[in-house]
């Protein structure tokens, strides 16, 4: 063995013997969380009820036995809270068919549409616009790029459902301006708040 290896030996065999009361507590975690990482990836393709009651029972054992985790104890107490708060929508995947486990994909396509509305405005941030119209921008933005529309789709939308949209809109551009006059000047906001308030309603 050449010296250098000999060398790389040497402290390999240092560093496990000065780690060695470490590794009982990580091999217990690592049970733990291996077997949490199968049922939460699905891996054994079972519904979503006895998922659930597998979980239960793996967050029980973690209690039961978080003694042999030593310092690494209050991260399983952690996890089990977690898992806790987040569990009623865990395996929700499980018993819809076709359903994918995660959001990346939903994400991707969202950061997709992001990428497309800085090229379109040269905007680095997000545009207000992005925020009271993305109800609409987006989806149109999405479904564009999807297939391609022609007049005879635009002349099959409910026209009482698109007015209540526009509707919908306005409000929230009509709040964004008011509160755009308010920053800008409160004391004349205000006092035009007070002035309608004291006029009189004409009569019917």
């Amino acid at each position: 063995m050449s010296r250098p290896l000999a060398r790389l030996k040497l402290l390999i065999d240092r560093a496990l013997a000065g780690t060695a009361a470490l590794w009982p507590s990580v091999r217990q975690g690592f049970v733990f969380v291996h077997a949490a990482a199968r049922l939460l990836g699905h891996a054994a393709g079972e519904p979503g009820a006895r998922l659930r009651r597998r979980f239960d029972g793996l967050l029980g054992a973690m209690h039961r036995h978080r003694a042999r985790a030593g310092d690494l104890a209050p991260a399983l107490d952690h996890f089990r809270k977690v898992a806790r708060s987040y569990r009623p929508g865990l395996f929700h995947t499980a018993d819809v068919a076709g359903l994918p486990p995660t959001n990346n994909g939903l994400e991707q396509l969202f950061g997709s549409q992001r990428y497309h509305e800085r090229r379109a405005t040269g905007r680095k941030t997000a545009s207000p616009g992005a925020v009271l119209r993305g109800s609409v921008r987006l989806i149109a933005g999405i479904g564009t790029r999807a297939q391609l529309r022609s007049a005879g789709d635009l002349g099959q939308v409910d026209n009482a459902r698109w007015r209540e949209l526009r509707r919908s809109l306005d409000g929230r551009r009509q709040a964004r301006a008011a509160r755009t006059r308010f920053r800008h000047d409160p004391d004349a906001y205000l006092a035009a708040l007070e002035q309608q308030a004291r006029q009189q309603t004409l009569p019917s």
